[in-house]
């Protein structure tokens, strides 16, 4: 018996389970892309698999559809696995372990994956069924890789197998609500040179913890504290108070996630500590006044050491780490002014780490404006170049504009109406969607997101409402059995 055994639809929570016992981090889908393939060929269907391990899977319309036109089903193969500061579960090599807590599913001291698990597990249930049970068109099920880490799956794939011209892209997490458009993004990776000279001192290590983070999209306009952010915000607060070396710095797992912690290691000289601590104390108190209302759990400690001589950041090159740190764009960037309450354009520090010889700052981009988009990057590049580093950006997606006209879109909102009693909400999101970079690659492909309720996605306290699960469950089904022209 599984865990979530006697859930309802048994189905879909089936394959929740089965595709939460595959590790399938960003990268790191394979096993759970050779599933899917098993999955289809042990069924008959036809189904394809490139090089980078997205999937195709085609099941032909059941009994009295075959005159309606078929539909792209679609949802991401990868998760982001972050985890708390105390889990030793290595999510490369191991699934979340999953639980059930009252009408929620959670996972044990990790993310769990239900972005965008459910959406897998809604696919593989619909392709399970015996033929007729479910009624629905020809059925492209499209299983994409790397969506987490800059939508790379889905830029790689081809799309050729497809005759759809409808989407359903189950990657949405408020129930009741249909995304009609997205921002489009970009990764950067920035890299700041950096010397190193040894030094001696009491060794100090620094660790922030208790921040919210949450996903760079849904949450950064939420008002949380940035970890990267912050503790470099500590770092110059100290050096007006203190001297210090610095000899480690880092912040943050994914680029699109808002970093919940931070770390660093100072030697500072002996008898010091005491000015090392009241420091803390009172920078404690600006993050209580700040942050009090969107990280109440934020703590900053100190961890003292013993006297030792060390590779330390050199004076020079601290002051261009605590540069970059603190003048580095972060955080929203421009509110739109067409739909009040929408963020327009906005960047994430998410990661920030010292190597031997480099500070490495790692962010995610996104803008429904590519040209707004484009000078947030060059922002980068210039604090980058006056620095004497050099940024890369990688994973470039355009935005998914808002269609005026959408038979789709017309069609899912008299369904919901019928099922729910009440008309859902059409919205645009600052998270960027696959609909974008597919509907460049299939002309006139009409699309729409939606999804269960989920939340606190990409972080350790995820969880997607069971209730609403099974509630969206049918509401897909509804869609599919739908005869539109």
């Amino acid at each position: 018996m599984g865990v979530l055994s006697g859930l309802k639809p048994e189905p879909v929570f089936h394959y929740f389970e089965e595709i939460c016992k595959i590790p399938h981090i960003s990268h790191h889908e394979k096993a759970l892309s050779d599933y899917c393939v098993r999955f289809a060929k042990e069924r008959g269907y036809e189904c394809t698999q490139d090089e980078m391990g997205n999937v195709i899977i085609i099941a032909e319309p059941t009994p009295g559809y075959e005159e309606v036109p078929a539909v792209i089903v679609q949802g991401h193969l990868d998760m982001v696995g972050d985890k708390a500061a105390d889990c030793d579960i290595d999510m490369e090599e191991e699934g979340p372990r999953v639980y059930v807590d009252g009408d929620y599913i959670r996972a044990e001291g990790t993310t769990l994956g239900g972005d965008n698990g459910i959406a897998l597990a809604y696919m593989l249930a619909l392709l399970d069924a015996k033929n007729g049970e479910i009624p629905h068109p020809r059925v492209e099920a499209v299983f994409t890789v790397c969506e987490e880490v800059g939508l790379l799956g889905a830029s790689a794939l081809d799309l050729s197998p497809c005759l759809a011209r409808r989407m359903l892209n189950i990657d949405s997490e408020v129930e009741g609500i249909l995304t009609a458009g997205c921002a489009g993004g970009r990764r950067t990776c920035c890299r700041i040179p950096i010397e190193r000279v040894c030094r001696t001192g009491v060794r100090c290590r620094l660790d922030l913890t208790g921040l919210a983070g949450g996903h760079s999209g849904m949450e950064i306009d939420k008002g949380r504290a940035n970890g990267a952010v912050l503790m470099g915000r500590f770092l110059m607060f100290l050096m007006g108070k203190m001297y210090y070396d610095l000899v480690s710095f880092t912040a943050g797992t994914k680029e699109n996630v808002i970093p919940k912690s931070g770390s660093a290691v100072l030697l500072v000289p002996e008898g010091e500590e005491k000015h090392l601590r009241e420091a803390i104390e009172k920078f404690s108190g600006y993050m209580e006044v700040e942050y009090g209302k969107a990280d109440p759990d934020i703590r900053l400690e100190l961890t003292v050491g013993n006297a030792e001589e060390c590779r330390a950041v050199e004076k020079e090159s601290l002051t261009g780490v605590l540069t970059a740190l603190n003048l580095m764009p972060n955080g929203v960037q421009a509110m739109s002014m067409d739909l009040p309450g929408l963020v327009e354009s906005s960047i994430n520090m998410g990661v920030a780490e010292l190597a031997e010889e480099e500070l490495i700052i790692r962010q995610s981009v996104r803008s429904s404006v590519a040209s707004a988009k484009d000078f947030i990057s060059e922002k980068v590049a210039l604090l980058a170049k006056q620095l004497g580093g050099r940024v890369d950006f990688q994973g470039d997606y355009p935005a998914w504009p808002y269609a005026r006209n959408s038979k789709l879109r017309d069609l899912c909102v008299e369904i919901f109406k019928k099922q729910y009693g009440y008309e859902p909400k059409i919205e645009l999101m600052h998270a960027g969607l696959e609909c974008g970079i597919l509907s460049d690659k299939l002309e006139g492909l009409d699309c729409i997101s939606f999804g269960p309720d989920q939340f606190d996605i990409h972080t350790p306290n995820e969880h997607v409402s069971i209730s609403s699960a099974a509630r969206v469950w049918e509401y897909l089904k509804a869609i599919l059995a739908a005869k539109q022209s």
